[in-house]
């Protein structure tokens, strides 16, 4: 079986010091805002040499593939999460107003994107981050993995919203009763390879050991 990856220890305040906010229901085990990841893997992939391939020449070739030249949100990291927060609420009082939905919109963004949070999200059919915080197209760059795991190219896929598309928000998203994370927490036989996802989770189970609660029902917390 294959393992999956050490993650890598994640600072908060390294993000918050390129401008990007960060919040979420667990820990986005990575480095993100800065781009020196995604120059590293291009570099390697390639075989170029640093001084042969300046940082500048790649951001342009980067922005030039993202359909739009630097593209930024408009909101701050705070109203950004306030944003998430008041589209939540509507959809939790059952009065959602599903904007960005329509041909016009479609039509904006098919010059570029400029999305004002990137989420990391479980892959669970229930838990989809445009109807739970009430948003539409081209608003969210969501990634979406069993477990909200971060694995190296759901990082990559986060910097990208935050280096190059200029989100000025990254939240991880979980929910209650992830079937992944109950496979890490009581184990059993699982086809595939869907063990790898029970490998990457079992180092967060490890470290939850004799605290208090149900690890698969997250108690209530007030959101800012």
């Amino acid at each position: 079986m294959k393992r999956s990856p050490k993650p890598q220890s994640f600072s908060r305040r390294t993000l918050l010091q390129f401008g990007v906010g960060f919040v979420g229901t667990g820990s986005l085990t990575a480095w993100l805002g800065t781009g020196a990841l995604a120059r590293t893997i291009e570099r390697r992939s390639s075989g170029t040499m640093p001084d042969q391939m300046p940082d500048q020449m790649l951001d342009q070739r980067v922005a030039s593939a993202s359909g739009s030249p630097h593209p930024q949100s408009s909101l701050t990291p705070d109203e950004a999460l306030a944003e998430l927060m008041a589209g939540n609420q509507r959809f939790v009082a059952r009065k959602r107003v599903n904007p960005h939905q329509d041909t016009a919109r479609i039509t904006e963004v098919a010059a570029g994107q400029a999305p004002f949070a990137a989420i990391l999200s479980c892959a669970d059919s229930r838990v989809v981050p445009e109807i739970a915080f009430d948003q539409g197209i081209g608003d969210l760059f969501v990634v979406r993995v069993a477990g909200n795991l971060a694995m190296i190219e759901d990082i990559a896929s986060e910097e990208y919203a935050v280096g190059v598309l200029g989100a000025p928000l990254v939240m991880v998203l979980g929910h209650e009763r992830c079937g992944a994370v109950d496979a890490a927490v009581n184990g059993g036989e699982l086809p595939g390879v869907i063990e790898s996802l029970v490998v990457a989770i079992q180092p967060a189970v490890q470290a939850s050991e004799g605290e208090p609660g149900d690890r698969l029902i997250s108690n209530p917390v007030n959101c800012p």
